[in-house]
C-alpha cells in the first residue's frame, strides 16, 4: 500500500531564519517551465542506467538479466546554459541523451497504476559522462560519481507540464552532433517504463515534490569534441542544443 505524499510545508528539519546561517546558503537548483515565468525547484535527481536494451549491450551489459542500475547527481549538477564546458581530467567525454522526468509529490511503495499521478512533467535533458574515469571506477567496483556527477554534467531544456502535453510513452528519442546523427531511438523502447521506474524507486527512497528522474539513454553514445554542437529532442516534449567549449 502506498504511503501518504510527502509534504512540501513540512520537514524533520528546523528550517532556520536566513540569518542564522554561518555561511551564504547556495541558490535553489530550478528549471524553467516552458511558456511561463515560473520555476521548478530541484530537489535530487536519480539516473537510471541501461534502460534501454541496445545501450545495455553496447555498454557489454544483458538487459534481459539485470534490474534497473540508479545512481545520483547532485541538483547543482543541472545546467540550463546553451555551452557545455569541456570537464578537467577526462580525455573521452561522452554524450548520452535522454528524457527526464519531474515529480510534483512523492511517497515510499507507490503503486505502479497510481505513478504517474506523481509526474510533474517532462523535459529533454543530457547525461554527459566522462567515460575514462567512469571505466576506471567501474574496473575498482567504486561508485561512479566522478564520471557522472561533476559541474554542469546535465545540461536540460525546460519542463513542460503533463497537463499539456501528457504523459509520452512511445515518440523519437535522438542526439545530432554538428547535424550528424549520432544517437536515435524510441521511448517504447525502455526496458522500465517511467511509471515502474517511479514505483521501483519509491520501494528504496521517500520520493518527494522536486524529485526528478533521468530516464536513460539508447545506444549510439560517443564522444565530444570542443567546438562542436550537441542537439538532442525528444518526440512529444522538445529538444535541447548545447555548444562543447
Amino acid at each position: 500500500m502506498q504511503e501518504p505524499e510527502a509534504d512540501m510545508s513540512q520537514s524533520t528539519m528546523t528550517k532556520p531564519a536566513s540569518d542564522d546561517f554561518v555561511i551564504s546558503p547556495p541558490p535553489v537548483a530550478a528549471l524553467p517551465v516552458e511558456g511561463t515565468d515560473a520555476v521548478f525547484p530541484i530537489n535530487r535527481v536519480f539516473c537510471i542506467g541501461r534502460n534501454y536494451a541496445a545501450h545495455a549491450v553496447e555498454m557489454g551489459h544483458d538487459p534481459d538479466k539485470e534490474p534497473p542500475f540508479f545512481f545520483f547527481k547532485s541538483p547543482s549538477n543541472i545546467s540550463t546554459e546553451e555551452t557545455f564546458p569541456y570537464p578537467t581530467k577526462t580525455s573521452d567525454v561522452h554524450h548520452e541523451i535522454e528524457m527526464v522526468v519531474a515529480l510534483k509529490s512523492g511517497g515510499t511503495n507507490i503503486p505502479v497504476e497510481s505513478a504517474l499521478d506523481h509526474v510533474y512533467g517532462y523535459a529533454v535533458g543530457l547525461d554527459m559522462t566522462r567515460r575514462d574515469l567512469q571505466g576506471e571506477a567501474k574496473k575498482l567496483g567504486r561508485p561512479w560519481e566522478v564520471g557522472k556527477a561533476f559541474e554542469k554534467s546535465a545540461p536540460c531544456g525546460p519542463l513542460v507540464p503533463a497537463d499539456r502535453i501528457g504523459h509520452p510513452t512511445e515518440g523519437e528519442v535522438s542526439l545530432d552532433v554538428d547535424g550528424e546523427r549520432r544517437q536515435s531511438g524510441d521511448l517504447n523502447q525502455m526496458i522500465w517504463k517511467v511509471p515502474e521506474m517511479i514505483s521501483i524507486l519509491s520501494e528504496y527512497f521517500e520520493l518527494q515534490p522536486g524529485d526528478m528522474i533521468m530516464s536513460g539513454t539508447p545506444s549510439g553514445v560517443g564522444p565530444v569534441e570542443k567546438g562542436q554542437t550537441l542537439t538532442g529532442k525528444v518526440a512529444g516534449v522538445g529538444e535541447i542544443t548545447v555548444k562543447v567549449v
